[in-house]
């Protein structure tokens, strides 16, 4: 199989294979980053987040199908929480999304695999992948749990928040980092009782300021508001194109950072397990004859002369 030719091509195989290949193998994962890099970077990005239970996942099934109507080609990449027994995702969301894999959206649930929030590596270069097989725009769902959702707003052109009058999300409950982030807020699940309220506080908070984000009711169940939400993704895509090259410009910066600091630390880690440096002034702290921040000053100091 011509893993990059399938690539190419849109193929489900090839992009299954080289997500896969980008989470599990790093090796491999350079070589072939190596040769896709240059055609990467065109898609728009749209992070959808918000509490858990907001309904994201049917929301993202729904409007993918809508996006497609309108002559896009989205792809789902959904954040899970790793599964512990296996390390790998938990495959719920590809099961509330089948009628958007069934219209020809890709759909992955990556694990987030405990790392920053989960804004891995692995994430980033799937997003690539995605790219280089030709999907715009890649809808990216988080899984609603600490700094994702804050996250995923560094990672995104469109920034969706989503909440449910269900869950009693009154507005003094809200994460105050949501209220900055969004683009567009949604009160999903609009069917229910309660959704008036939190569509007015939702206003009225995060609304009147500066940001001007729009705020749409949707109901998935009773099909309401899908289709002005995909009509107004695609308006945004275009307007937020203009900004692309700056956004992209300070997420590279961002990620060469991660990578450098990342390559230090695990370089650090191997001088710090063979270094007889270290291992003298951890027997030096066992026996209380030094303190801990002047081993440490003491040891560093050594390493980086």
């Amino acid at each position: 199989m011509n893993l990059l030719a399938d690539l190419k091509k849109g193929k489900r195989g090839a992009i299954a294979k080289a997500i896969s290949i980008v989470e599990n193998d790093q090796i491999e994962a350079k070589k072939l980053l190596k040769k896709i890099f240059k055609e990467t970077g065109n898609a728009i990005v749209i992070g959808i987040t918000g509490p858990a239970g907001a309904g994201k996942s049917s929301l993202i099934n729904k409007t993918s199908v809508a996006m497609k109507k309108l002559h896009t080609k989205p792809a789902v990449l959904a954040i899970d929480p790793t599964s512990h027994v296996t390390g790998g995702a938990i495959l719920g969301d590809r099961v509330r999304m089948s009628e958007s894999t069934d219209s020809g959206t890709y759909i992955r649930s990556i694990a987030s695999r405990g790392a920053t929030g989960a804004i891995s590596r692995s994430l980033r270069n799937s997003i690539r992948i995605l790219e280089y097989a030709g999907f715009n725009p890649i809808i990216i769902e988080s899984v609603g749990a600490g700094q994702t959702e804050v996250e995923i707003s560094n990672i995104a052109d469109i920034t969706v928040v989503v909440f449910n009058p269900n869950t009693g999300d009154s507005i003094q409950t809200i994460k105050a980092g949501l209220t900055e982030i969004g683009d567009i807020y949604l009160v999903n699940k609009s069917d229910l009782a309660g959704t008036n309220q939190l569509f007015d506080a939702v206003r009225d908070f995060i609304g009147a300021s500066e940001r001007n984000p729009i705020i749409l009711k949707t109901s998935v169940k009773k099909n309401i508001g899908i289709t002005p939400f995909a009509k107004i993704l695609k308006e945004m895509m275009a307007s937020k194109r203009k900004f692309k090259k700056e956004k992209d410009a300070e997420r590279l910066e961002e990620e060469l950072k991660d990578m450098v600091l990342n390559n230090i630390h695990q370089r650090m880690d191997e001088l710090l397990d063979s270094d007889k440096t270290f291992s003298k002034y951890l027997k030096k702290l066992l026996i209380k004859d030094i303190d801990p921040f002047e081993a440490a000053d003491k040891i560093t100091k050594y390493l980086i002369k």
